[in-house]
């Protein structure tokens, strides 16, 4: 084959394993010789509405197989995947669709209205099922499309994916992701978390998301195992499809796997078959380690952004208890350094900015040079995290830069506060932001999610925190909210709360 890229991969896997499950959705089951042929057809479909290299298609949907067909047709005559987050506005859809010069969108019935009110400048709409003015149905294409095969050749150096960044403040960007990317960042996790050629990986996360794409269903696909694709994350259906299908490797954040071990129906889950759980998004609390190690489960926890595809730490299994909290040490082919402003590596127990670079990393923003040159110094890619490293070598993510609190000239880093905070009786979600403060300059502001039984109070917060940190740590004050905004991949958006809280 000619084609290097993610979209040989169908193929690849077709002719050595046809008849192995690939695909699970809803009732149904494709094989990877079900999986290729389709891809084949849809790539000659996209081939007639007049993609060609380098020509964007973009995909608005929630998860479906059809999203990893087209990422896989599209891959397969060099041009470039764009995924769009489904829970974006109208405005914002329409920026990322124009901003990437899409030539193609696919969407889901879901998304009809909006693609309608919005009436995007693309060649081509193609809807999944549903009636959609001016669109092609995307079965239909795929039915009457020819079989021949396409051999593009496609390059590990070439563009495949635009994955924009979540955008919670400022201007989203589009990290530009090439096959070598992807397939890079795919080797690291078959290297260091042992996946099996009969993996069965449930697909809750969205897709569209890195994690969730990248760090599971695209992995579990090079080996040859199965993946359990689910429109939407449900807890209870969670604990069902687990045993349904017997499901080994999952992946999601803490917000995700909190629910789940909420669920009525935890404690008498049948959770045999769970092998691998991996989380990241953000650090993983204590309690939450601890409920799931109740269980017999235990959490591989990472660390990684959108411009590494993702992954760029990694905490194995054998040290989740003795490092709990860390993210763990590099993944094999990726370096990273905890740097000071000169790029040396401070000291262990001091505090740095986490920098990365490898194969793995992202050759820049799409259309963005100046912000692409900003964001690389000497070959490293600078993420904007705060981090320090044990004697071990272990890394402990922070925080972000921009979220530190400076408070009477010390360093408050949120997330350490907010793991004590979740220690507390009573707490079930929290975030800390600075306010600004007369005498200190600045303070930190708790803002909770109580449980619906508990009856807390700000004092009962501010008292349960004293002795587990530093004084100047303890946030001024604290207020309840019933929900705390996040994206759809569950991570939380400090922007906002900041906005509805920080004045």
């Amino acid at each position: 084959m000619r084609n290097e890229g993610i979209g040989s991969w169908p193929a690849r896997r077709a002719r050595k394993t046809p008849d192995r499950p690939a695909l699970i959705h809803e009732e149904r089951s494709f094989t990877y010789a079900v999986l290729h042929d389709r891809v084949t057809r849809l790539a000659h479909a996209l081939r007639d509405l007049g993609v060609r290299r380098g020509d964007r298609v973009a995909y608005l949907g929630p998860n479906h197989p059809t999203f990893l067909e087209t990422l896989f047709a599209t891959g397969r005559l060099g041009a470039i995947f764009v995924p769009l987050n489904i829970r974006l506005s109208g405005p914002e859809i329409a920026f990322q669709l124009a901003d990437s010069g899409a030539a193609v969108l696919v969407h889901g019935e879901s998304h009809t209205a909006l693609v309608d009110e919005i009436k995007p400048d693309v060649r081509a709409s193609v809807v999944l099922t549903g009636p959609a003015s001016g669109a092609h149905d995307y079965e239909a294409l795929v039915g009457t499309a020819r079989a021949e095969p396409i051999d593009e050749p496609v390059g590990l150096g070439d563009p495949c994916m635009i994955m924009y960044t979540s955008g919670t403040t400022g201007r989203p960007k589009g990290a530009v992701l090439t096959h070598g990317n992807l397939t890079w960042n795919a080797v690291n996790v078959l290297v260091d978390t042992d996946l099996v050629a009969d993996e069965v990986a449930l697909v809750a996360a969205p897709l569209f998301h890195t994690a969730g794409l990248n760090m599971l269903t695209l992995p579990v696909l090079l080996k040859g195992g199965s993946c359990v694709i689910v429109g939407g994350f449900d807890p209870d259906a969670t604990l069902d499809l687990v045993e349904r299908h017997r499901v080994t490797f999952m992946f999601g954040v803490p917000a995700m796997f909190q629910q789940v071990a909420r669920s009525p129906r935890w404690a008498a889950a049948d959770l045999s078959s769970l092998r691998v759980l991996t989380c990241g998004g953000s650090p993983v609390p204590p309690t939450l380690i601890a409920a799931y190690q109740e269980r017999g489960l235990t959490f591989l926890q990472g660390y990684g952004m959108t411009e590494a595809s993702p992954g760029t730490l990694f905490l194995d299994a054998a040290h989740a208890v003795s490092k709990a909290g860390s993210a763990g040490v590099p993944h094999f082919f990726s370096d990273v350094r905890v740097a000071g402003g000169d790029l040396t590596e401070v000291e262990p127990g001091a505090t740095g900015e986490v920098i990365v670079r490898g194969p793995h990393v992202m050759p820049g923003y799409w259309g963005l040079p100046e912000e692409t040159a900003r964001a690389f110094t000497d070959g490293w890619f600078r993420s904007g995290d705060a981090a320090r490293l044990d004697a071990d070598g272990y890394a402990y993510i922070v925080d972000r830069i921009k979220d530190m609190i400076i408070s009477g000239g010390e360093n408050v880093y949120p997330a350490e506060v907010e793991n004590a905070l979740l220690a507390v009786p009573g707490v079930r979600e929290c975030a800390v932001i600075g306010v600004p403060d007369e005498t200190w300059g600045e303070v930190g502001r708790a803002v909770v999610v109580a449980d619906p039984s508990a009856s807390l109070t700000e004092d009962d917060v501010l008292t349960a925190l004293a002795g587990r940190l530093a004084k100047y740590k303890i946030p001024k004050s604290v207020v309840f909210t019933g929900a705390l905004p996040r994206n759809a991949a569950g991570k939380l958006l400090k922007a906002r709360v900041r906005e509805a809280f920080g004045t």
